[in-house]
């Protein structure tokens, strides 16, 4: 049976998540520099400075530990936009959103190389971007219907899907130094190309 006994005065619930999170922060180090396809189990615990004993604790295995990863940061990066944009004017939020993406990309560049670069070509991350595309253009949708008071149409989706899509392959880009802008620039660029959708009558079918 699992220990639930407290050790020096930390339970056991909160010991496992703090192991997890130890595993989390090694993966993002690893996945910022290293192909997913030569990540061992070994190279991980390593990094973490746990044992294999407490990676299987958490993850299944190799592939698991890549989506927890993945789900963390994306997490991460939606939790910290949904609070840049909250309480802001509907005229602000394209600005406070699209800055707090690329400054965070900026600051912590593991962020951007996982999410967005193309230099990665292993399968479970692959997978992951396809999947939480569509819940970015879920709530994307959701801000436009919100921000300009439109209902869903067709049109709408159209638009959802071609603004995150150009971000995303503007990002890619900037990343792989094909692109050469300031972060404040490319801010003022991306903000600039959404402004201009900000037209309710665009989306009406």
């Amino acid at each position: 049976m699992p220990q639930t006994r407290s050790y020096r005065g930390v339970g056991a619930g909160e010991r496992l998540a703090q192991r997890r999170q130890r595993f989390i922060e090694a993966g993002l180090d690893l996945l910022g520099q290293t192909d997913p396809e030569e990540l061992t189990v070994r190279a991980i615990c390593a990094q973490a400075g746990l044992t294999a004993r407490y990676f299987y604790e958490s993850f299944g295995d190799k592939d698991v530990f890549v989506e927890a990863v993945f789900d963390a940061v994306t997490a991460q990066l939606a939790i910290g936009t949904t609070r840049a944009i909250a309480g802001l004017p509907a005229a602000e939020q394209n600005r406070a959103g699209v800055a707090n993406i690329i400054r965070s990309i900026s600051d912590d560049p593991r962020i951007g190389r996982l999410l967005f670069s193309t230099e990665l070509s292993n399968a479970v991350i692959l997978r992951m971007r396809a999947q939480r595309e569509g819940l970015f253009v879920m709530l994307g949708d959701q801000h436009i219907r919100h921000a300009l008071g439109v209902d869903g149409s067709n049109r709408l989706k159209a638009t959802t899907n071609f603004v995150l899509g150009g971000m995303r392959q503007a990002i890619s880009a900037w990343l792989a130094g094909s692109v050469e802008l300031t972060a404040d620039e490319l801010v003022d660029l991306l903000v600039a190309i959404v402004d201009d959708l900000n037209n309710p009558s665009l989306f009406r079918d």
